[in-house]
């Protein structure tokens, strides 16, 4: 698998490192270390390239440089192993951009990423960076929580409403997960309110389709809300991860529109793997 993992040389960053480490010890690898740095003023030289066409030089290059070749440092003294590869990307970029670039000329598999921890006077689920990315990446997103360390993967739940076709494509990657730590996946549907259209039971059967030879169980929940019962769900039934696509009215774009995250006790404690909708255009 070719692995991306952006950072800001914070603790946070290092702890999704090094679940990162773990969760793919057994498999042959290629990670990607990746920080993206603005200078402190834009020049004209950088619109037109970036500093290999400044004349002057720019500490925000060194410092990335440094950054990402002591973390290098740190993974190889922590968790040398055969096999995987390292490499370092320093670039003068927005993050979300960049994360594109990569994942297209590098043929990324997976991003991971962590929460950056709480924000100001309340506890936010997610900063802004990795709402930004969980927004608009290209390859499927896994998100460590703050703090959290690695323990394996025996159960990985994944919401659905059936309003979508699913494709096998977007599932390749979730697919990997859920057989290299040979999990059981259950497949949530909340009923809210009504039954199954025409339509939602054609996209179960595709759904199923793809996941044809795991270890799959259906659940329905009738007479629960979302988000909550997913959240309900992953506390009383230790989810080791929780996986969910990023498309239009799904779980997750409900979170991000809500002003208030603590209103509705949104505080995941667990891994989530956010898969892109390839429906969808990503602008």
């Amino acid at each position: 698998m070719n692995v991306l993992l952006p950072t800001d040389f914070s603790k946070n960053s290092w702890n999704a490192i090094a679940y990162t480490m773990e969760l793919f010890k057994n498999e042959k690898c290629n990670f990607f270390f990746l920080h993206t740095y603005t200078p402190s003023f834009y020049r004209m030289d950088y619109m037109l390239g970036g500093p290999m066409f400044s004349a002057i030089p720019d500490s925000g290059v060194d410092i990335s440089l440094a950054g990402l070749e002591n973390t290098l440092k740190d993974v190889k003294q922590s968790y040398e192993n055969p096999k995987h590869s390292y490499n370092i990307i320093s670039a003068f970029n927005t993050l979300t951009d960049e994360i594109n670039e990569v994942s297209v000329e590098k043929e990324i598999d997976l991003v991971v990423m962590g929460t950056q921890g709480a924000t100001g006077a309340k506890e936010i689920f997610l900063g802004t960076n990795t709402v930004y990315v969980l927004r608009k990446a290209i390859a499927p997103v896994l998100v460590i929580p703050e703090n959290y360390t690695f323990q394996n993967i025996r159960k990985i739940l994944l919401p659905s409403d059936y309003l979508s076709n699913y494709k096998e494509n977007e599932f390749s990657t979730a697919i990997k997960m859920v057989k290299m730590n040979k999990a059981k996946l259950i497949v949530l549907h909340v009923k809210e309110e009504y039954e199954l259209t025409t339509s939602q039971q054609e996209n179960k059967m595709a759904l199923y389709r793809c996941l044809d030879g795991l270890s799959t169980t259906l659940t329905e929940l009738k007479g629960s809300l979302m988000p909550n019962a997913i959240l309900n769900y992953v506390q009383n039934n230790e989810i080791d991860l929780l996986m969910m696509m990023n498309r239009k009215h799904s779980f997750i774009e409900r979170l991000f529109e809500r002003q208030n995250v603590d209103q509705i006790g949104f505080h995941i404690k667990i891994p989530f793997l956010v898969i892109r909708d390839t429906a969808q255009v990503v602008k």
